[in-house]
């Protein structure tokens, strides 16, 4: 579990999430994360400015290695940007790396 301060806390730029209250504050407020929606941003936010593939999100958030459906990911992330872009319809912290998956930029 849990165990220490600096690893329930994760900041990258503007977000910082507390992760043992699943809570994500940013510019657009505090937000309580659902557990799936926490971990994606969990590894977005330790990952910083590197590519996440759709397998190793698959992999990571949802525990499995099954890639024929993955729109679950693409709604996962716009629920997120809604949450933490300054405006979700034109993002720039969750870019989208078409054919591969996302980068967060911080």
């Amino acid at each position: 579990l849990l165990g220490h301060k600096e690893e329930t806390e994760v900041r990258f730029g503007r977000i910082h999430l507390n992760l043992a209250t699943r809570t994500v504050q940013g510019p657009r407020g505090s937000h309580v994360l659902p557990p799936k929606l926490c971990a994606l941003l969990h590894l977005m936010l330790t990952n910083g400015d590197e590519i996440i593939s759709r397998k190793t999100i698959m992999g990571s958030v949802w525990e499995t290695d099954y890639l024929k459906d993955t729109r679950t990911i693409d709604v996962h992330v716009r629920w997120l940007r809604e949450k933490i872009e300054d405006d979700p319809a034109n993002p720039t912290r969750i870019v989208t790396v078409r054919g591969v998956g996302y980068r967060f930029e911080g």
